[in-house]
Order: structure tokens, then sequence, then C-alpha cells
């Protein structure tokens, strides 16, 4: 559907959109305590504020230049079966932190069709670093090819992971897991923005991430990223409940394991599947 020209030029409009947007949001992120924030109806700490709104609109006026591609975003919304080509954004992944005045907080857009990222795009502009990822040609930070860890001590990992809004409930067992892990002697991280945790995989800063309950705006652009720079992305829930082909990035929201692929399998174990 898209030629390689193509694809360059929908990578260099979304780098645009995310960029400008990340431009606004670092300017208001200084007065972040005083910005209007509603409660969303998932979780009593699943948030939005007015930032996140204005944002979404400036990244939907400029990706609207190619008007032929869907839309998909998580303050708007859209149609997630992916049968035409969409743009999938998350405006501000990591509302939470950004709310609190906590730089650790990115702009995430990815180009997704038939549930494969073609070109993804994660913005962090508090460290100004843009991280690009085109399907089949590789991923780069601010222009620099990256590739994920060599590491294949496990023990010598560092972990990432993320809650769901609905953690007191334990979905999938989440904080048994998370006990699992940490008593097994595992250095874990929890930064609350699946993106950057994504996009630091690919560029070799964590070596794995673990995840329930993401949508598809939280982790489209950093499958990508993972994927291109050398990484294994699958899902750790039982094989008869996974339904997707690892030949190619695909979206997984359910139960998402990302890693440098040299500790994969004994994650896949330590995960308890």
């Amino acid at each position: 559907m898209f030629t390689d020209s193509d694809l360059q030029s929908l990578l260099d409009l979304a780098v645009r959109a995310a960029e400008e947007a990340g431009r606004m949001l670092y300017e208001r992120f200084h007065d972040s305590r005083s910005l209007s924030i509603a409660q969303k109806d998932e979780g009593i700490n699943n948030l939005v504020t007015e930032m996140d709104t204005a944002a979404e609109k400036l990244i939907s006026d400029i990706l609207s230049e190619q008007s032929d591609i869907v839309f998909l975003g998580e303050e708007t919304g859209g149609n997630y079966d992916f049968s035409h080509p969409t743009w999938v954004v998350d405006p501000i992944d990591g509302t939470v932190n950004y709310a609190h005045g906590l730089p650790i907080w990115c702009v995430s857009i990815a180009l997704v069709y038939e549930r494969e990222p073609l070109v993804g795009v994660i913005c962090n502009p508090n460290l100004k670093e843009t991280f690009t990822a085109i399907q089949g040609k590789g991923a780069w930070l601010n222009g620099t090819a990256i590739h994920v860890s060599n590491e294949k001590n496990f023990q010598r990992a560092l972990l990432v992971t993320g809650f769901p809004y609905d953690i007191h409930e334990n979905p999938h067992g989440t904080i048994d897991l998370f006990e699992k892990v940490l008593r097994n002697g595992h250095p874990v991280r929890r930064l609350g923005s699946a993106a950057l945790d994504l996009a630091y995989i690919a560029a070799g800063r964590f070596e794995g991430f673990w995840e329930v309950s993401l949508n598809p705006w939280d982790v489209a652009a950093g499958i990508l990223l993972v994927h291109e720079a050398g990484g294994k992305i699958t899902s750790y829930a039982p094989a008869e409940e996974v339904h997707v082909s690892h030949a190619k990035p695909e979206i997984i929201i359910d139960r998402l394991l990302a890693t440098n692929g040299l500790i994969h399998e004994e994650m896949v174990g330590l995960l308890g599947f």
C-alpha cells in the first residue's frame, strides 16, 4: 500500500506533529500543577488535562494533511479495527506524571495498518529526544541508529514495568508477578509511561518490559521501535490465548512482553508461562 518514499514522508509528518505538540506541552509543563484536570471513568488515577486535549487537536490538525488516513487518539477515540491505515496517537503518555510536574512523559504517534505499525515516533521534550522507526528500515534516536542491549546475563538485566489503573483488583495476578520478579532479585523500575519504557528498551537502557491492560496508543510506536532495534515482542499470556503472528511487529495490548531478545525466554519463564 505504501512505498518506501511514502513511509518516509509519513514519518516526517508524524515527527513534525509530535515535536510541535511536545514544544507546546513543554511550555506549559512548568505550570502543570495549575492545569484543569479531570478523572476518567477507568480508574481513580486515570487523568486527563486540558493539555492532553489541546495537544491531541494540534496533532490531529497536522496529520490531517493526509486526509485518507483514519485517526485514533486517546482523548477523542476512533476505530480500533485497523482495516484502514490509522494514526494512533497518545498526546501525553504519562499524564499523571505531567500533571504532577514529574518530567517523565512523551508524545507517541504511530501509523498502523492491519495491526502492524508501519512508522512510529516517540518524542520526549524533557530530554530533547525523538525516537523514530520505519518498518523494515531500522530505529533511530535523534537521527542516529539505535539497537537493543547486548546483555545476556538475566541477573544483570534492568527491567521496567507498569501498573493498570485497576491495580487494586490485581488483574492477571499483576501484583503477584511484580513480587515474584522482585523476590528473584531483579532491579525493576516503574516510570509511568509505557511508550518511554519501550523506547528505552529499543535504545538499550532497559533489557525487559512487561505490562497488562494496555491500549493501542500506549504501545503502537514503541512496539515498532523495539522490533526495528533488534528486540523481541510477544504476549506472556498462555499460548492458547494468543492469536497473533510475531513474524512482523503487531499491536499487543494484553500481557505485553518486550525484551532485548537475549533474555526473552528467561523472562517468559519468570512470568510463569
